[in-house]
């Protein structure tokens, strides 16, 4: 039965599954979450077959309808910020070896890349303006608030072009790109804002800045964890948000990597296709990211749901799924030597560099 076969998007709360196994056993087992996403998920991508069919007629329309899918995003509301409390009191209240902080924090942060900043995307591409609050309520605790702006304004329209600072180029190392992804982006959210109340005639102290509120909102944040949880557990909640929004960028990095949209004789760039994202369907990947790795779909057509995003067969294909090759993002010369060659030739640069302006 097809309705049946919708439960397999459970396992998308394996990682924060993981994350309560690492809180309870605690010692060695601090590092599980890192362990489950990063050495199980892969070895099971490579075991598993893929799937590349797409849904078609009536089920299409009952899983685009379907509530259940929503459901999926909201519950993890509950879960991030319920982990995020725990493990904040559990901290600043108990003592911990230097080697569980570590491990604690890897495991959180993991929780608010992959159930806070992922679903926060997907949520931030919805019409709904409950739904857009979900979504900024979990790039909160990452402190990537600002995701939202300069997503939706910026990204999507730039992506695969060298104004987009979340396009990785050819031969750009993971390490380089966390800097001027992140630094890009922020200065990025801010001219955007700039440009969003210019239009409607406000100036900065406006209460339509929301990039201000942004700023005001993760303050209170840190003021709050600081007052109530103590030293330690701010230091910890400033270590789980970094790890949060570099596992982000890491899916940035492998998501557009050497991809680049032709320039046209008026200067403006050809569109946004399905050429210009890379994608993988390896299952488990597909399931744990909701759907995050037919990125080809999601530039192609943004307000698509993830739960009906289809493979196409133009789309650049990921030899791995996306957590493997996340791993693998993290050996330059290892992800060069796999994903260099896979760099459609019109698409590498002249020279291996482009403006990072």
């Amino acid at each position: 039965m097809d309705n049946w076969r919708d439960l397999r998007y459970l396992a998308a709360l394996t990682i924060p599954l993981s994350a309560a196994i690492s809180i309870y056993f605690e010692g060695l087992w601090s590092y599980f979450t890192p362990v489950y996403a990063f050495v199980i998920i892969p070895i099971l991508e490579v075991l598993l077959p893929q799937d590349t069919s797409n849904l078609v007629g009536a089920e299409k329309q009952r899983k685009e309808n379907s509530r259940f899918f929503d459901w999926m995003l909201y519950l993890n509301l509950p879960i991030v910020y319920g982990l995020l409390g725990y493990l904040l009191w559990h901290v600043g209240t108990s003592d911990h070896a230097p080697y569980e902080l570590v491990g604690l924090c890897l495991s959180l942060g993991i929780v608010l890349g992959v159930n806070g900043i992922n679903v926060g995307h997907e949520l931030g591409h919805r019409q709904q303006t409950s739904e857009r609050f979900l979504g900024k309520a979990l790039l909160l605790p990452s402190f990537y608030m600002h995701f939202y702006i300069e997503h939706n304004f910026g990204h999507h329209a730039h992506a695969a072009t060298p104004e987009d600072p979340a396009t990785a180029r050819y031969n750009q190392s993971v390490y380089s790109f966390w800097f001027t992804s992140v630094t890009r982006q922020y200065r990025k959210a801010w001219k955007i804002q700039q440009k969003l109340l210019a239009k409607k005639e406000r100036g900065f102290f406006s209460i339509k800045n929301d990039m201000l509120w942004y700023v005001l909102l993760q303050l209170a944040y840190l003021g709050l964890v600081l007052v109530i949880f103590g030293a330690t557990a701010l230091w910890f909640a400033l270590g789980a948000g970094v790890v949060g929004f570099l596992l982000l960028e890491t899916v940035n990095y492998i998501e557009h990597y050497g991809l680049i949209r032709k320039k046209m004789p008026s200067g403006r760039y050809e569109r946004v296709r399905e050429c210009h994202s890379w994608n993988s369907n390896h299952v488990i990947g597909r399931i744990v990211l909701y759907e995050l790795t037919r990125h080809s779909d999601h530039h192609y057509k943004s307000a698509k749901k993830y739960q009906v995003l289809d493979c196409h067969d133009v789309s650049p294909q990921m030899p791995y799924g996306y957590p493997t090759s996340m791993v693998l993002s993290l050996v330059p010369p290892l992800w060069f030597a796999i994903m260099n060659p896979r760099v459609p030739n019109e698409m590498k640069p002249e020279t291996d560099s482009f403006s990072l302006a």
